[in-house]
């Protein structure tokens, strides 16, 4: 992901020292590599997988050194016995020609290990069942008895003077004649106005209800999809402050949606992968909810949509949150054939030989530095009639890490830190896949394409001036390392396009350029094409998440303009997410297509976790 201005270019105007100092770190790095790897008293170099023969390295200027197979062992077994499964690639001497490192990719064993590290079993939503009440609200008993309220709305509000308080609904008014006035003295007492996110509670000694609890469910006027998700976080996170296990929602909200459901759902799970002893997050309390005021058929077809939508949303949030030694583009890999497994869609990887063989020379130009080998994949979702009366692909990217490569991430405001989040893109369209195939919609037949590696500094990664030739013959121009999003991208487009597919969305956490633009709130979308960027910007508004269009603007096009090949992958400063989308739009002949560059809101920096976005803009999309 290339950076912006402000604190996010002080890279970009060091660029002229920047890759003098990245060879001196290349050239650093590797001699510690040999030095640290280098047997005390034996001359043997520790840098290959268990063998069973003793196998010859070849080192610097030639030199050859017996490494016996049981030192081997040794480096091996000693990463299992950490607890942390081992890497999945490791050097193993010079490569061909003389320049480049070879490497040995772990057993499947090891990339089942990390799957399962980065996709946990358990998901928590399971243990939780939300239904229509069976019992009217003086007749239910249990916990926790949680009542949404609405705040007055802007034209009830007088100037200098305090917001109203908030009104009883029907159902309030029920419960507050049931409970002698408790409800509207809790309202009274607490001055509460309904805003969202606001939550009190009351104990009621004596009373078959336990506790009563008011949530603010905002202006009425007001009902979005958004608003309802954050609705439902309030009550999961209410019902859980007070450990409750059995809970009633008295009076569903106005306009109500899977949103509402999709909201609690999510608010249930905590991320303890990578936790152990104290640290690990308590499990929630909350095992039945019950909705009063709806009927069991909606609150069923609600409830099950939600569960298809958060599976997809928390594996995208799994996949953005997940560290790079783990989530590796084999272990990416990995997870789409769980996917495929579990839904029962096609799934097809093809390795470094493959994507070479077919020319993909944009996108192994950026893999080609990595020590984890390059995986592309291509899962594809049939509907059961096998009758697909629209064909759709959808493209994320998938750098697993990115380093900057020679154009190194380094300084305040690189957020290198963060690099593990630059796939973002291919996370929800993961998620996406995960929600279709349990949804399993009818009449739409749906590509998901992500082209898997990483962007590191090695003697063999690509350099600033490098020539890559795209799988359809066009050359593009090196000019920043950095700016390898749109060069994976460019073979993952082409190939969409060969599948002749009616549309194709590609999202992509591609440029700091966008979130100057929009913030970290919006998303920014690019697309020749009014007809699709409609369906998308419907799309969004009607699931919550935020999109803006953005111009392509034509004139643009003479940034990337390269004297030695047809393109250069960047263009100038100014307009950087523009003459991004402008590039990424050479590779796509006639198919209508959209990119989304997602670079803001990918990441929740406050609580330090992905978001998940996309995957609700991308299921609803496809639905339509």
């Amino acid at each position: 992901m290339t950076m912006a201005t402000g604190a996010l270019t002080r890279r970009a105007r060091a660029a002229s020292t920047s890759t003098a100092t990245a060879a001196i770190v290349t050239v650093t790095l590797i001699t510690i590599l040999l030095v640290t790897t280098l047997l005390p008293g034996s001359g043997s170099l520790q840098l290959s997988r268990v063998s069973q023969n003793p196998r010859t390295v070849r080192g610097i200027a030639g030199i050859s050194c017996r490494t016996p197979s049981s030192m081997l062992a040794r480096v091996s077994g000693s990463a299992r016995n950490t607890g942390i499964s081992p890497i999945v690639g490791m050097w193993t001497g010079f490569g061909e020609k003389g320049r480049g490192f070879r490497q040995v990719t772990s057993k499947a064993t090891d990339v089942v290990d990390l799957v399962a590290r980065v996709i946990p079993e358990s998901k928590p939503e399971d243990a939780l069942t939300i239904t229509a009440a069976s019992v009217g609200v003086g007749e239910w008993q249990g916990d926790l008895v949680i009542i949404p309220l609405y705040s007055a709305s802007k034209e009830d509000k007088k100037e200098g003077e305090d917001a109203p308080l908030a009104q009883l609904t029907p159902a309030a008014k029920e419960l507050d004649g049931i409970l002698n006035g408790a409800v509207s003295e809790m309202i009274q007492e607490y001055k509460f106005k309904g805003n969202a996110g606001e939550k009190v509670v009351s104990f009621l000694p004596g009373n078959a209800i336990k506790r009563v609890a008011l949530v603010g469910a905002g202006d009425a006027s007001k009902v979005t999809p958004d608003t309802l998700q954050s609705l439902g976080a309030s009550i999961a996170s209410v019902a859980n402050d007070n450990k409750a296990k059995k809970a009633l929602l008295a009076g569903a909200p106005d306009k109500m949606t899977e949103a509402l459901p999709t909201g609690i759902f999510l608010n249930l799970y905590s991320d303890n992968r990578f936790r152990t002893g104290d640290n690990i997050s308590k499990p929630p309390t909350l095992t039945s909810l019950e909705i009063a005021g709806v009927d069991a058929g909606t609150v069923d077809d609600l409830v099950s949509k939600a569960r298809g939508i958060c599976s997809g949303v928390r594996l995208a949030r799994d996949l953005v949150g997940a560290p790079p030694n783990f989530l590796t583009p084999s272990s990416m890999a990995g997870i789409a054939e769980k996917i495929g497994k579990e839904t029962g869609m096609e799934v097809k990887i093809l390795d470094e030989a493959k994507c070479k063989q077919m020319g993909m020379g944009s996108y192994l130009g950026v893999a080609q530095g990595a020590i984890e080998p390059p995986k592309f994949i291509h899962m594809k979702y049939n509907p059961s009639s096998g009758n697909a009366k629209k064909k759709v692909a959808l493209i994320g990217k998938g750098l697993t890490f990115d380093s900057g490569g020679y154009n190194l991430k380094a300084g305040a405001g690189s957020m290198i830190e963060l690099m593990k989040f630059d796939m973002g893109g291919s996370a929800a369209v993961l998620g996406a896949a995960q929600s279709i195939g349990l949804l399993k919609p009818e009449d739409v037949e749906v590509h998901f394409i992500v082209a898997a590696c990483e962007n590191m500094l090695s003697d063999r990664a690509m350099r600033p001036g490098d020539i890559l030739t795209a799988s359809n013959g066009k050359t593009i121009e090196v000019i920043n390392t950095d700016a390898e999003g749109r060069l994976t991208l460019a073979d993952a487009l082409i190939y969409a396009e060969d599948l002749k597919v009616d549309k194709i969305v590609d999202l992509a956490t591609l440029t700091g350029a966008c979130i100057i633009s929009l913030g970290n709130e919006y998303a920014g979308m690019w697309s020749p094409n009014d007809e699709l960027a409609s369906e998308l910007e419907s799309s969004a508004k009607e699931t919550g998440e935020k999109l803006w269009r953005m111009p392509l603007v034509e004139s643009y096009k003479e940034e990337l303009k390269s004297k030695i090949a047809d393109l250069k992958n960047v263009g100038g400063r100014a307009g950087g997410s523009i003459t991004a989308a402008l590039f990424l739009n050479e590779f796509v002949k006639k198919t209508p297509w959209a990119h989304i560059d997602m670079a803001g809101p990918v990441w929740d920096s406050k609580n330090g976790a992905g978001t998940g976005y996309g995957v609700r803009t991308l299921v609803n999309f496809v639905q339509k």
